[in-house]
C-alpha cells in the first residue's frame, strides 16, 4: 500500500531508523497529537488552569517531563482558543518537542540571551517566562513579517525583557561578538518532523536538494551562534527535521571547525510518535574564545 508522503522520503528514513520502530514513525504522520498547552506562570498558575478546564469539563493530563504544561484531546482546539485565560495569554498552544530545546538551555534570571531565528516566538516567550522577566533576550529574525508576529507575541505573553531585531543570522556575531551567556538557534529546516500524512501543504516543498541547501545555511548560523557567546557559554541548536544533514552532519561539521573552542556536552534525537512530533536537540559548550574570519 502506497503512502501519501514523498517516496525519496521515506527511502531515507528506511536506512535511518530501524524497522521496529519505522512503523510507529509512519503512523505518527497520520494520526492527529494531542493539543499541548504551555501556561504562562508570569500571569497566572497551573492550579487556576486546572481550576478553569474543570469548570469547563474540559479533560487534560500532566506532561511531567515539560514543567507548567497540560496535554488535551486535540478536539479541544477551538475551545482552548475561546476561553477568557486564552485571550489574555495564560495559555500558549505549543508541540511539546518544540519547548525541550529552551529546557536545555536553561535560561535563568539575569542571564544574557540570542535567540538567532526567534519568530514567530514560541521559544522566546517561553524563556522569558522562565527568566521572569529578568535579564535580556534578543530576539532575532530576518523577515519582517515574522517580525511583526513576533512581537505580538511577546505583547499577549507579557513578556517584557526582549528587543527584537533584523540581523542576517550567518552575520549576526558582528554586531553581538562573544556577547551572551547562552544563545538559542533553532534553526530554519525541512521541517520532517511536523509532517501530516492528510495534510499535503506540510510536505510539498520537500526536496533533497532543499535539504542539502539548508544544511549549507544551517552550518553557517551556528558558528555565527557560536561566536556570539561567552567563553563558558552555552549554545543550543535544534530543528524539527529528521534528516542527519541538517542535524548530526551540522553538529559534526561545527565541532571539526572550532574544534579548540567548544565542545558538545549533550544531543538528543526526538522521533515523531503519538505525542511528540520529530525534533533534534544538540547542546554545546564553548570552552575557548574564537573569532569568526
Amino acid at each position: 500500500m502506497s503512502h501519501p508522503l514523498p517516496q525519496a522520503f521515506l527511502d531515507r528514513l528506511q536506512r535511518q531508523i530501524s524497522p521496529e520502530k519505522l512503523k510507529r514513525v509512519l503512523d505518527s504522520f497520520s494520526k492527529p497529537k494531542p493539543i499541548c498547552v504551555r501556561i504562562n506562570v508570569l500571569i497566572t498558575s497551573v492550579e487556576n488552569i486546572k481550576r478553569i478546564f474543570d469548570e469547563e469539563h474540559i479533560l487534560y493530563k500532566e506532561l511531567p517531563e515539560i514543567p507548567n504544561t497540560l496535554l488535551l484531546p486535540e478536539e479541544n482546539g477551538k475551545r482552548i482558543t475561546k476561553l477568557e485565560c486564552y485571550k489574555k495569554g495564560s495559555l500558549y498552544i505549543q508541540s511539546p518537542s518544540s519547548m525541550l530545546p529552551a529546557l536545555m538551555l536553561n535560561p535563568k534570571p539575569g542571564d544574557k540571551i540570542l535567540d538567532v531565528a526567534a519568530a514567530p516566538g514560541s521559544k522566546t516567550t517561553q524563556m522569558g517566562i522562565m527568566m521572569k522577566n529578568q535579564g535580556e533576550i534578543i530576539a532575532n529574525d530576518i523577515d519582517q513579517n515574522r517580525i511583526f508576529r513576533l512581537r505580538s507575541v511577546l505583547t499577549s505573553q507579557g513578556v517584557t525583557n526582549t528587543t527584537t531585531t533584523r540581523i542576517p543570522a550567518q552575520s549576526i556575531w558582528k554586531t553581538y561578538p562573544q556577547y551572551f551567556d547562552k544563545v538559542l538557534l533553532d534553526a530554519p529546516c525541512s521541517m520532517e518532523g511536523m509532517f501530516n500524512a492528510e495534510d499535503p501543504k506540510s510536505f510539498q516543498h520537500w526536496s533533497l536538494k532543499k535539504v542539502k541547501s539548508l544544511s549549507k545555511l544551517q552550518k553557517w548560523m551556528l558558528r555565527s551562534a557560536v561566536s556570539c557567546v561567552k567563553v563558558g557559554g552555552i549554545i543550543v541548536y535544534s530543528t524539527c527535521t529528521l534528516s542527519p544533514e541538517e542535524n548530526e552532519e551540522v553538529v559534526e561539521w561545527i565541532l571539526e571547525k572550532e574544534k579548540e573552542n567548544i565542545i558538545l556536552e549533550e544531543q538528543k534525537r526526538i522521533l515523531p510518535d503519538t505525542i511528540m512530533e520529530g525534533f533534534f536537540i544538540a547542546k554545546l559548550k564553548k570552552i575557548k574564545s574564537n573569532i569568526l574570519c
